[in-house]
């Protein structure tokens, strides 16, 4: 909904408006710095409005926590009167095609992420069966998109989705500034990989650094372990 109205609200004020801002930062003149990723999470764009007020921006989603409630604020309903003619509607439904619902990894509390470490498409089912233990949604880095392995809205990072689970695997991914600025602000963060210098080891809670294809088995083991009662 508020990609839809800001776009309208900017336009009626005839100023500018930066979209999908994953932050931030007001200079001492009130301009608001707007920070998005732009040519394909390449680069970090800063975008200013320094000659039109108000400043519109839209942030993207779960890139920062709401606000606690203040309930002392409070306001006045207008009632506003409309005639049938402005609530004509020119456009004319023809059919309806109900689209397959498909539960958004941003809207998801665990989930299973994988990247290069992977060796083949067919070790997929190893790492599905984990995430299927844990309860969790499976998702991906931008290589793996363009592998032909995942579709595209199980990407994580700055052109793909932002996520804020309460868990998150990273298995056999490196973490490039792309990818953990799309989940660093997960409740807890485990990652796998043998690259004990790999720079996804800066923002995790937990680490196994080694083989995932030895590690892996051993969690399923475990955790089939305690699901059994053993």
């Amino acid at each position: 909904m508020g990609r839809s109205l800001a776009p309208r609200v900017a336009a009626r004020f005839r100023t500018g408006l930066t979209a999908d801002c994953t932050m931030l930062r007001m200079n001492k003149n009130t301009d608001l710095v707007q920070i998005r990723p732009s040519f394909g999470g390449n680069i970090m764009a800063q975008i200013l409005t320094p000659n039109s007020r108000p400043q519109f921006c839209t942030v993207r989603y779960k890139v920062f926590s709401p606000a606690d409630r203040v309930a002392s604020l409070k306001g006045t309903v207008e009632k506003m009167v409309m005639n049938k003619a402005m609530m004509q509607d020119p456009i004319l439904v023809m059919d309806i095609i109900p689209k397959k619902k498909e539960i958004d990894i941003s809207e998801a509390e665990m989930i299973v992420a994988v990247g290069r470490g992977i060796k083949s498409k067919e070790d997929l089912t190893m790492i599905e069966s984990f995430a299927e233990l844990l309860g969790a949604r499976m998702a991906c880095t931008r290589p793996l998109i363009e592998n032909g392995w995942f579709d595209a809205r199980h990407q994580i990072g700055l052109s793909g989705r932002t996520v804020k689970p309460k868990l998150i695997v990273a298995i056999g991914i490196s973490g490039s500034v792309q990818f953990t600025a799309g989940m660093r602000n997960s409740d807890c963060i485990l990652a796998i990989n043998k690259n004990r210098k790999a720079p996804i080891f800066d923002v995790v809670n937990y680490g196994f650094s080694g083989d995932l294809y030895e590690i892996i088995p051993m969690l399923i083991r475990q955790i089939r372990g305690k699901h059994d009662g053993l």
